[in-house]
């Protein structure tokens, strides 16, 4: 069975030992995305749910290059820091995932790894 691994192009991959993206046969598994940019601060501080959208809009992407689609996602796990963000993510898994509906979860967490990251997401496909 092929693995392929898919870049973000982080500078932590390489150092860190890990992958945007896994797919391997008929699966795909996205690594924790955050918005963060290249100095691992948000590119969206303080609002959660542009924080979601541009994390999945990410895992989008990495689903693509690995030959995956939104569609196909059935998994989701969403990080939140504050309790009063959760409903603003939910809405955006809702916007992108009304029509998928994969089994999802979403975790009040202690912090990420910079306070101005709110919100980190990861994502499972499957073909078939």
């Amino acid at each position: 069975m092929s693995r392929r691994l898919v870049s973000s192009g982080g500078p932590w991959e390489e150092s860190e030992g890990y992958s945007r993206a896994v797919a391997v046969g008929d699966a795909c598994f996205v690594a924790g995305t955050t918005d963060a940019g290249p100095d691992g601060e948000s590119l969206h501080p303080g609002d959660a749910a542009a924080q979601a959208r541009a994390a999945f809009a990410i895992v989008g992407r990495a689903l693509a290059e690995a030959g995956f689609g939104l569609e196909e996602v059935v998994r989701t796990r969403m990080y939140v820091v504050d309790p009063g963000d959760a409903a603003a993510v939910a809405a955006v898994h809702g916007e992108i995932f009304r029509h998928v509906r994969p089994a999802a979860t979403l975790v009040v967490v202690a912090q990420l790894m910079t306070p101005s990251l709110l919100v980190e997401v990861e994502a499972e496909a499957r073909r078939g």
